[in-house]
């Protein structure tokens, strides 16, 4: 597996904690901290951690979101990664005013920090990294790669309710829009090391080509409870396949519900 797959793998399972949402009853609180370990295989490839705070950008309150992405054991050992990704999200309106993306990925990198107006419908993007600035036009209420998770978790509630039922939100990342749909698969037990967990099955619909083998080749778990947290993540590659599992969590907002 090349570095530039292994580059694709790592980001896309540091999305995969952004499970957290912004309309409707919140599911989540400042402090709540989750972690995740990522499989790759036989070996641990990664884990990832997310963590929230309270704090204000000028007169705005904002959830301030925070997550890392590190390799662990054998791919460490070659490969190095070390990512940080931030969002500030405006708590009335539940849409991002800043978000950061600092990555050292082997030896690539990128230093990005993108400013949103949602009024204007423009998103301005420093690249520190190349030491530039640019302007793009965005959709209307448009989410960033963090924010766009914690959207669609509070939505979970109340709109997927029946196998096939989707939401699509409007997402920029980089210097691109795009369309970002999750398929509401239906309910199932999993066991995980906290016990028997009721999960809502998803299928976020990806890209397919670079990175995975099809449209529909990932599937997310997330905890039927008040919570709606990340419980397990797999996806097939276009070489092998992953497995991401929530390995250790604090300040959740409500007990996270286990069955017999």
């Amino acid at each position: 597996m090349t570095m530039k797959k292994i580059r694709y793998i790592l980001l896309f399972f540091s999305l995969l904690l952004f499970y957290n949402s912004q309309a409707q009853s919140q599911s989540y609180q400042a402090g709540e901290w989750l972690k995740l370990r990522i499989h790759y295989g036989w070996f641990n490839a990664s884990f990832a951690t997310l963590e929230v705070q309270d704090k204000k950008i000028g007169n705005a309150k904002v959830h301030h979101v925070k997550g890392q992405g590190k390799s662990t054991g054998l791919l460490h050992a070659f490969y190095k990664v070390d990512d940080t990704y931030e969002s500030f999200i405006n708590i009335d309106t539940g849409l991002p005013i800043q978000f950061i993306r600092d990555i050292n990925e082997g030896g690539y990198t990128k230093n990005k920090i993108i400013w949103y107006n949602q009024n204007a419908k423009t998103a301005k993007v420093r690249d520190l990294k190349r030491n530039t600035t640019e302007e793009y036009e965005t959709n209307p209420n448009v989410q960033d790669m963090i924010s766009s998770f914690y959207y669609v978790r509070n939505q979970i509630e109340g709109n997927l309710n029946e196998p096939g039922d989707e939401i699509e939100i409007d997402m920029f990342f980089d210097e691109e829009n795009y369309k970002f749909k999750t398929v509401y698969l239906g309910r199932e037990i999993i066991k995980t090391k906290f016990g028997k967990i009721e999960t809502l099955k998803l299928r976020p619909l990806v890209q397919s080509g670079r990175v995975f083998e099809e449209k529909e080749s990932l599937t997310v778990w997330i905890s039927a409870d008040k919570n709606k947290v990340p419980v397990r993540v797999k996806a097939k590659l276009a070489v092998g396949s992953l497995t991401a599992d929530l390995d250790d969590y604090k300040g959740l907002k409500y007990p996270l519900e286990t069955v017999d």
